[in-house]
């Protein structure tokens, strides 16, 4: 059996009202994922559908710990995570795709499930930081203290820049002024 499989929400049979479905997010879930950005994590997934007549209003609640690789010493590091999102879920007969954006989901009349691990994992990779660092990088415990060394001895005194490239005094000159 897939494991994604487990995050499928059989919406037929749901009573119209509120829904809550919760799941957990681990490393089996991002290792369905071959290229995924995140590799690991503990995260916790509640689910709140409204189910009306016509459409479903789902709140997703994602929050735990991501582990993310430091682009500083390379290390993985826990990243705090709280996600907050919404989607409407429309029901058609046709299928009309044209309606479908980032907010709106347009489900056939004739599906009786509806998959959420795409959307989970999208919403877990859309927010995660650009530049991934450690709030305190060399002095956590996940943080490696010979690589922030090395990257620090190897670094380019500002100074010395500063002073032997003439371009850089002119400019200092006209913004002094």
């Amino acid at each position: 059996m897939n494991y994604l499989n487990t995050f499928r929400i059989p919406y037929i049979g749901l009573k119209l009202g509120q829904h809550i479905f919760e799941f957990e997010i681990n490393k089996a879930f991002f290792n369905e994922y071959e290229y995924s950005i995140v590799k690991d994590g503990n995260l916790k997934a509640t689910i709140e559908i409204d189910k009306q007549e016509t459409m479903m209003i789902v709140n997703f609640n994602i929050n735990g710990t991501l582990k993310l690789s430091c682009d500083l010493c390379l290390n993985d590091f826990p990243s705090a995570t709280d996600i907050k999102e919404r989607l409407i879920v429309k029901f058609s007969d046709n299928g009309e795709e044209n309606e479908q954006s980032e907010e709106i989901l347009v489900l056939s009349k004739k599906e009786y499930e509806f998959d959420v691990a795409p959307l989970i994992y999208e919403y877990i990779n859309l927010a995660v930081p650009f530049n991934n660092r450690c709030s305190d990088p060399g002095n956590m415990d996940a943080c490696d203290r010979e690589m922030i060394k090395k990257l620090e001895a190897l670094a380019a005194d500002k100074d010395t820049v500063s002073k032997t490239d003439p371009r850089w005094e002119a400019l200092n000159k006209i913004k002094k002024q």
